[in-house]
């Protein structure tokens, strides 16, 4: 690939101790297939030096308005660019920016650009949870700017809090994202929270076992990303999963389906949408064995006893109607009769949408792609041909987007 046929990526990087983690951004970017000219500012310069940035990128490296002005960099840069990432984006950074100045190359960059922009904050809580921080952040987002939430974690020195550059890995796939959403509204969740629920609940039996189902959370986590890169808040509810916390979620890990109950409800008080695509279990031992429970000689193991589970989907499916307006898409995994089982759970759950596909040992769980049929209320199906889970994920939310607007 001609590198004038490349998506052309900027990426600015300010003076923050998280600059180093960029570099892996930018592998990812370079080795994706983007075409990466790298902005950082004269501070970041003091944490990651130019040689870097400019052997990484492939590009050369310049912080002033002053250099190489027969090319004109602080228009050309923006108006050429198919996205914009800040990583980190520091307090300073985000201020600046949302107050329209233009004092190196890098602000004026964020001026001239007309594609989507991306900032990723990495700051101490205190910054982060400041007043003006968040004024800044509120006015970058309702002027279409995508901010992702920074990660929970250690920051500088012994902290640990809110304000933790998100896994470079994560930031990538949200700026993947928006680039493969092309001409599609990029920002069409903005201002709305949704809550999505992923992973599989684990029901213990005695200390060392339990009951659980095959389900990885992919699908639960590609819906978070696309969400968080369509503009909304996300609170991602997962349940037993060994997946990177995505960029920009809020992560409430449970463990239990009565946990995970307790987590989705909350959340969903004050919530736009709720996607139910954790694979909850319908029921739980009876009763807990507080020691393992030993194989004897010549001994039939015990029957165990199972009571029903709290049908989570149900409940909110019937708090939803005190919520005006308020969605409620689930999930049915079905091994038959996909589309018959799917139309009656949908009809006794009560929710809006309901996602059906046909699972078993070699299919769906765990695999990076899936296929499915999106059931409405309203009598409708949309069928989701096989591929990537994010696809998936787009489509639930593009009926989840039309359903808000109309109501």
């Amino acid at each position: 690939m001609d590198r004038s046929d490349k998506p052309r990526v900027v990426l600015g990087v300010s003076g923050g101790i998280a600059a180093y983690k960029a570099c892996e951004l930018l592998r990812r970017l370079t080795e994706s297939g983007h075409d990466v000219r790298v902005v950082p500012t004269g501070s970041a310069l003091k944490f990651v030096g130019e040689p870097t940035w400019a052997a990484l990128s492939g590009n050369p490296v310049t912080t002033g308005v002053w250099e190489d002005v027969h090319e004109v960099p602080h228009v050309r840069i923006g108006q050429e660019a198919d996205l914009v990432v800040v990583a980190p984006a520091t307090a300073d950074t985000l201020a600046r920016a949302a107050h329209g100045l233009a004092d190196d190359l890098l602000t004026n960059t964020l001026l001239t650009a007309r594609c989507p922009v991306v900032f990723a904050p990495a700051m101490h809580t205190e910054m982060w949870e400041h007043p003006a921080t968040a004024e800044n952040v509120a006015t970058l987002r309702r002027r279409g700017a995508v901010v992702i939430e920074p990660a929970v974690g250690r920051l500088t020195g012994k902290d640990t809090g809110k304000g933790r550059l998100p896994d470079p890995g994560e930031i990538f796939e949200v700026c993947r994202r928006l680039l493969a959403r092309g001409a599609a509204p990029g920002r069409d969740l903005a201002g709305r929270h949704v809550v999505v629920s992923a992973g599989g609940t684990r029901e213990p039996l005695d200390p060392v076992r339990f009951l659980g189902n095959r389900s990885s959370g992919r699908q639960g986590y590609a819906l978070a990303r696309t969400a968080v890169a369509r503009g909304a808040r996300v609170t991602l509810v997962a349940a037993n999963t060994s997946l990177p916390d995505p960029a920009g979620a809020d992560v409430v890990p449970v463990g239990t389906a009565v946990q995970l109950r307790e987590a989705v409800l909350k959340a969903a008080e004050d919530a736009d949408a709720v996607v139910m695509a954790a694979a909850v279990a319908d029921f739980r031992p009876a009763r807990y064995a507080q020691g393992k429970i030993k194989k004897r000689d010549g001994q039939e193991p015990e029957p165990v006893a199972l009571v029903r589970n709290p049908d989570v989907l149900a409940e909110l499916a019937g708090l939803s109607a005190a919520r005006p307006g308020q969605v409620v898409v689930g999930f049915a995994a079905e091994t038959d009769d996909v589309l018959a089982n799917g139309r009656a759970k949908l009809a006794r759950k009560g929710c809006d949408l309901l996602v059906v596909n046909e699972v078993g040992e070699d299919r769906t769980f765990g695999a990076e792609e899936n296929e499915a049929v999106v059931l409405g209320a309203d009598g409708s199906e949309t069928p989701v041909p096989h591929g990537p889970k994010e696809a998936l994920a787009d489509t639930v939310w593009d009926k989840v987007v039309h359903m808000l607007n109309a109501g």
